[in-house]
């Protein structure tokens, strides 16, 4: 019904406004419109026309005269005019078709009717002298003239269509507009109008049992909760805390990286301590007009204070919390505006009152100081990318909502995807059963599983590209190459899976790592060695075809940035030894580099980078050339099979060396 409601009141509203535009169209632009063409002689010129009877008709107003060529008059008037001379100035009516089809000379002379007429017939207009001659000189020239005179307009009329009914038709369509765009950028109904500009948007969760989420629902996140726990405890059972005197804070900012469930840990901090939970976006207070996301942040704690205990969540407060700028040629007062209260806000509601304020970001770095003082947030709580233990609590908890068949291996799984966020496992799961739908099985295996990692690293496989034998062969040679490589320098991490199957990414094959436990600390030996299977596969194909491709060129790119980070961020460089040189920004969006050293210093780090990368080259190629014939048998296996095991790889791989072993 409110629908039904909403809809006559738009068309209503569009109904009045083009009424309004036809009204201002018809008073006061269709008439500019239709103003005849005219043109300006000064008034001897018009006299010396008159002279020579080369006027045909003149209308004498109080301030100019306008007249008419006989040149410029259609065929009908001219042929009477010339009746009228020859009858002694009497006007004969045209005949009766042609009256129908052309204008009468009452038609031309009168402003208000014939306007076709006049719109294509010049006039020319000159100013009025006082010349007492002139009505001799028109009537012997045989011209038709009169005089005209203005039409005299009630002035209570004139002043309300000149100037009141304007005015009343804008102010009436401004309202209109107004309301109109009150309710799209700051409403929350649609009677109060310009009222609601400043209300704030707040979406308000009450956790029941259908809805809420609990530190159960969140999985990886083990010190994360611990530290939100006490926010809990505190809201349950505030007196405890109050009887020793402590206070709970304010505010809890949450960094990580996108997807490690930041809003969930929110939710889960309502839903365990059985609190309203406000949620609102960061970009939500950002308005058009100053002070308006002023006006919803003090409307937001208004809210709050009235439902308190209860939890207020500001997802992604970068949007408003940046740092302001100091004497900048740019600013932007509603942004500051709108932090400022916010930090007036946070200073001004009672420690004990239960009023807790959740915020998220992944740029904590960009934040302004002022709000990250103790006293407004108090906490920073780290929500992290998850480990080795965390990924495989994160997929068994995705997992309980779809038909598992057998036993699934979540530990393989969990180091297939070393990096990944919960939100990328949560999708991959959701990959693995509808891999399974679109495969007719009723419930999710293994193998969708896996395929469900692939289709997360590196896209879905392209099961209809047809590619050349010959560089199926290269492709493989160069995968195996990686393998071998990565299998030979001990301490790396083993292999998982090899394929040259194409991918949506682009790639055309790729090798995968695992390792069989989560690593923080690298050792300059492990990278370099990371650097050296990064390039096992261009040095496999210069080998065995005598050629190089671009099938190298991502390898190429991770080899160098890692060999540019060892020596500009690690200190693992003997040239340069523990010189720091470029800072990062941004670390949980990729992370922003600046460089700190001067253009020569930076030229010699990209020598020893090209250095250093020619080394690891050389040392792959030898790797390879001394493999040589399990490089050919393992390559023609992956021809046959297109997708193998680690273990398989590991399998004939492992022979020779077996061998070597019984004959020592």
């Amino acid at each position: 019904m409110n629908g039904d409601m909403n809809r006559r009141r738009n068309w209503t509203i569009y109904i009045i406004v083009v009424i309004g535009m036809m009204l201002i169209v018809n008073m006061f632009i269709m008439p500019k419109l239709l103003e005849p063409q005219i043109v300006t002689v000064d008034y001897g010129s018009f006299l010396k026309l008159v002279e020579r009877k080369d006027v045909a008709i003149v209308e004498i107003e109080q301030q100019q005269i306008n007249f008419i060529l006989k040149r410029d008059l259609p065929e009908v008037l001219q042929r009477q005019l010339e009746a009228r001379e020859q009858n002694g100035g009497v006007v004969e009516p045209a005949p009766e078709d042609e009256q129908r089809t052309s204008p009468t000379t009452e038609e031309v002379l009168n402003p208000l009717a014939g306007f076709q007429a006049r719109r294509s017939t010049p006039i020319y207009q000159t100013s009025r002298v006082e010349d007492s001659e002139l009505v001799n000189r028109l009537f012997v020239a045989g011209v038709v003239f009169q005089q005209v005179f203005p039409q005299q307009m009630n002035p209570l009329m004139s002043f309300f269509v000149t100037f009141l009914l304007p005015i009343l038709l804008f102010i009436g369509l401004g309202q209109l507009l107004n309301r109109q765009l009150a309710k799209r950028m700051g409403g929350m109904g649609g009677g109060a109008g310009a009222l609601q500009f400043g209300k704030a948007n707040a979406r308000v969760y009450v956790p029941d049992e259908a809805n809420k989420k609990t530190f159960a629902d969140v999985a990886g996140e083990e010190e994360a909760k611990e530290a939100l726990s006490e926010i809990v405890d505190f809201l349950h059972d505030p007196k405890r805390y109050n009887d020793i005197g402590a206070k709970c804070p304010k505010g809890v900012l949450l960094v990580g990286p996108p997807g490690t469930g930041k809003t969930l840990l929110a939710k889960a901090v309502a839903g365990e301590a059985q609190v309203p939970f406000f949620s609102i976006s960061g970009s939500e207070f950002v308005q058009m007009f100053v002070g308006m996301g002023a006006s919803k942040v003090r409307d937001l704690f208004e809210q709050a204070n009235a439902k308190a205990p209860c939890i207020v969540f500001i997802d992604e407060i970068d949007t408003i919390g940046k740092r302001r700028d100091s004497g900048g040629p740019v600013s932007n007062d509603e942004r500051e505006q709108t932090l400022n209260q916010l930090l007036t806000e946070m200073d001004g509601f009672e420690d004990n009152k239960g009023v807790v304020i959740l915020a998220a970001t992944n740029r904590p770095d960009s934040l302004d100081p002022a709000l990250l003082r103790p006293g407004r947030f108090d906490r920073r709580v780290p929500v992290e990318l998850p480990d080795l233990a965390g990924r495989e609590a994160i997929l068994r908890v995705h997992a309980k909502n779809i038909k598992l068949a057998g036993d699934i291996d979540f530990a393989s799984l969990a180091r297939q995807t070393a990096g990944t966020s919960g939100a990328e496992l949560a999708n991959l799961v959701n990959e693995a059963a509808m891999h399974a739908v679109r495969h007719g099985r009723q419930a999710v295996t293994q193998r969708d599983l896996e395929e469900s990692v692939d289709v997360v690293v590196a896209g879905t496989a392209k099961t209809s590209a047809v590619i050349d034998p010959e560089e199926k062969r290269i492709v493989s040679a160069h995968e195996i190459g990686h393998a071998l490589v990565a299998a030979e320098l001990s301490g790396h991490a083993p292999v998982q899976k090899i394929t040259i199957v194409p991918r949506t990414s682009g790639a055309l094959g790729f090798t995968m790592q695992a390792e069989t436990a989560d690593k923080y600390l690298y050792s300059r030996e492990e990278l370099l060695a990371r650097v050296k299977t990064l390039l096992g596969g261009r040095a496999a194909e210069e080998l065995v075809f005598g050629s190089i491709t671009t099938g190298a060129s991502n390898d190429i790119e991770k080899a160098t940035q890692l060999v540019r980070d060892m020596i500009m961020r690690y200190g693992m460089s003997e040239k340069f030894g523990m010189m720091g040189m470029a800072t990062r920004s941004n670390v949980y969006l990729g992370g922003d580099q600046q460089l700190t050293i001067s253009a020569e210093t930076e030229a010699a780090v990209d020598r020893e980078v090209v250095r250093v990368l020619a080394e690891c080259y050389e040392e792959a190629k030898e790797i390879i050339a001394a493999n040589r014939g399990k490089l050919e048998e393992l390559s023609a296996f992956l021809l046959e099979r297109e997708t193998i095991s680690g273990d398989e790889f590991m399998a004939i791989y492992g022979r020779d060396q077996v061998a070597a072993a019984v004959t020592k």
